[in-house]
């Protein structure tokens, strides 16, 4: 960054209340940047990450990796899963990697794989299907390695364009268990100015967090999110403030999301 762009964001976010909604081991970069612009970085887990209830299960399916031609990792969290199962030297070299994102290429090479397919920008499914080599798969066999649940809409595109596709769920997402009442204290006195949320299920286990009261007072609070679905989501939850789209889920992108809605 910038001095001038560092001197903007100060200035945009000195002495505002931004609640940080990732999980507790995903959180810190991000409320040391905005305490690093004189903001206060409210710490609010929403979702706890939790090991598969079954890995040996994992372990069995991991070892059919050389069965694929390439696996799609959807999030960080499946890369520090994968490897807390599979030595990162273990992986078969034929197997090509995609990410769906720059954090999570990033966690990859962090572990000494090549990183052959991630969007430029956008960081979604979406962006990954815009990929040139996601255009004709007849006959490719794909693994996505991520959490339980979660959208479709990857494995059915890659079906049908002509790829055979297999879920490896490595991960859990739970509401946290993070005490509302502190949080609600500071809202109560007007000390948070805006709520970053990178999730629709982040936003959910927020509700179910902060209750009828916490929603009635983060409806009309700016939220700053990581893609419209989690807008469509808010607005259909009844929330009557600004809802900010940021460009993807990046600290960078949080960052200047809040900059410009605060300038």
């Amino acid at each position: 960054m910038t001095a001038a762009a560092d001197s903007d964001l100060q200035s945009a976010l000195r002495g505002r209340g931004i609640v940080v909604t990732r999980p507790a081991h995903q959180a810190e970069a991000l409320c040391q940047l905005l305490e690093a612009a004189g903001a206060c970085a409210l710490r609010f887990p929403v979702i706890e990450i939790q090991p598969a209830k079954n890995p040996s299960a994992l372990q069995v399916q991991l070892q059919r990796l050389s069965a694929y031609d390439t696996a799609i990792f959807i999030s960080a969290n499946a890369v520090e899963q994968t490897f807390a199962l599979l030595p990162p030297q273990n992986w078969p070299a034929q197997v090509k990697i995609a990410a769906v994102g720059s954090a999570t290429a990033r966690r990859l090479e962090e572990h000494g794989l090549v990183v052959t397919s991630c969007p430029a920008s956008g960081f979604s499914s979406e962006a990954l299907l815009a990929l040139p080599e996601f255009q004709q798969l007849q006959g490719r066999r794909i693994l996505i390695l991520r959490g339980e649940g979660g959208r479709e809409q990857l494995r059915d595109a890659l079906v049908a364009r002509g790829a055979q596709v297999d879920y490896l769920e490595l991960y859990r997402r739970v509401t946290a268990s993070s005490d509302p009442a502190p949080l609600l204290t500071q809202w109560q006195a007007g000390a948070i100015d805006a709520v970053l949320l990178t999730s629709a299920e982040g936003l959910r286990s927020l509700q179910a967090i902060i209750g009828t009261l916490g929603m009635q007072l983060l409806r009309s609070t700016c939220m700053v999110v990581a893609h419209a679905r989690i807008r469509d989501l808010a607005k259909s939850l009844g929330h009557s403030g600004a809802v900010v789209v940021a460009a993807d889920a990046t600290d960078a992108a949080m960052l200047e999301a809040l900059r410009q809605h605060f300038s």
